[in-house]
């Protein structure tokens, strides 16, 4: 029998395509549009390239660091992905696999399982929000949050209302109802491990929202609480600070480019921001995260932790946003990949393919540290750097 094990998160993602039935690996490849920007957070990646050194270098390699004041064995956060069929145990693998390699968790208010069930087993929880209902709706979401032992909040703001793809967008049910069931069938049965996989548990995906529950109530499906989100008020920066002042703890915003947006953040108080557009789901033509990166870097990086969120597939991508600036990374299909085609062990097969990418880097530039990585570690073309704002 062949081994489980796999080499690059390129692998694991064909492994997750033959797994999953075709929505749901089409829903995880998403982007929006064109494709422009999701084509581009990759692209950018690859035309960055390295200045190594051949002497002098270091037996002993560090990746550990402190990220919104959680200690991690590495400059890589898990991004908080909303729900999910890709594996019964959902969120909970992502956590325990996390907690196994010494990672912190961003888990979604829109994720399959709930803060309770996720904070079980991982310490280091990141709770992410939306700007989604009430005043009264939110508080109550974020001390929930508190009170299952979060130790952190992820407001994400880069998310607008982008329509069709190109491609084609898959057809996802509201719940899995014998419509779905009949429609769904084709696809489902010709991916029989996945199916076993649910019916093992005696149930199949609920695409439910537990983390949007009202107390005492039932879990909105995920378009009930999309569609929440979507007639909620758009939050101006006052709003935002005021999100911040009742959470009193790290507090990251997650979807900057624009450097103007930067500085708000810090004038908020808010401890990190994401460099980040969505994974391309935002609005399509915004630049690759790691393009805007050195500009944000530069106008706010003394000041406030700056991550790098999209696009991230390899160690040495980790390696390249940290010589450019950022304190840390954040991945989000590249788990999902794992999860899908091996569930627990497939993340943690992820996160050590990232280790061992980001520690030879580090071996063949010569730094002792992550710590240590600069900008003249990397090669650009001129034409490279975004400056947003």
């Amino acid at each position: 029998m062949a081994s489980s094990w796999f080499e690059t998160v390129a692998i694991a993602q064909r492994r997750a395509e033959k797994r999953l039935p075709k929505s749901v690996y089409a829903a995880l490849v998403a982007g929006s549009e064109k494709g422009l920007s999701s084509s581009d957070n990759l692209a950018s990646f690859d035309q960055l390239g390295f200045a190594p050194h051949v002497a002098g270098l270091f037996n002993e390699r560090s990746m550990a660091t402190t990220i919104m004041g959680q200690s991690v064995s590495m400059p890589v956060i898990i991004s908080p992905t909303g729900v999910q069929a890709v594996h019964p145990d959902g969120e909970v693998a992502v956590a325990k696999a996390a907690a196994s390699r010494g990672v912190a968790m961003g888990l979604s208010s829109f994720a399959s399982r709930s803060i309770e069930d996720v904070c079980a087993v991982n310490d280091r929880v990141l709770f992410q929000m939306y700007w989604s209902g009430d005043r009264d709706t939110m508080v109550q979401r974020l001390e929930r949050a508190k009170n299952a032992g979060a130790k952190g909040l992820i407001l994400t703001l880069d998310w607008s209302f982008a329509n069709g793809r190109d491609w084609g967008s898959p057809w996802i049910p509201d719940t899995i109802d014998l419509r779905a069931v009949l429609k769904l069938a084709p696809e489902v049965l010709a991916r029989p491990r996945w199916l076993w996989s649910f019916a093992k548990t005696g149930h199949l995906p609920t695409l439910t929202t537990p983390n949007m529950a009202a107390p005492g109530e039932d879990p909105p499906t995920f378009f009930g609480a999309y569609d929440e989100w979507m007639q909620s008020t758009l939050p101006s920066w006052s709003d935002v600070a005021w999100l911040r002042e009742q959470w009193q703890g790290p507090f990251m915003v997650k979807g900057v480019s624009r450097v103007d947006d930067a500085k708000r953040v810090v004038d908020l108080g808010a401890s990190a921001l994401s460099v980040s557009n969505h994974g391309g789901n935002n609005l399509d033509g915004t630049p690759a995260p790691l393009r805007a990166l050195p500009a944000v870097v530069d106008a706010v990086g003394e000041q406030i932790e700056v991550l790098l969120d999209g696009g991230v597939r390899r160690g040495s991508d980790v390696v390249k946003a940290l010589a450019l600036g950022a304190n840390a990374v954040m991945i989000g299909r590249a788990y999902l990949w794992g999860l899908a085609a091996e569930g627990q062990s497939g993340v943690e097969n992820v996160l050590d393919v990232l280790r061992g990418g980001i520690d030879s880097a580090l071996l063949g530039l010569g730094k002792s540290d992550v710590k240590e990585l600069d900008r003249t570690d990397v090669v650009a073309p001129t034409d490279f750097f975004r400056k947003l704002g």
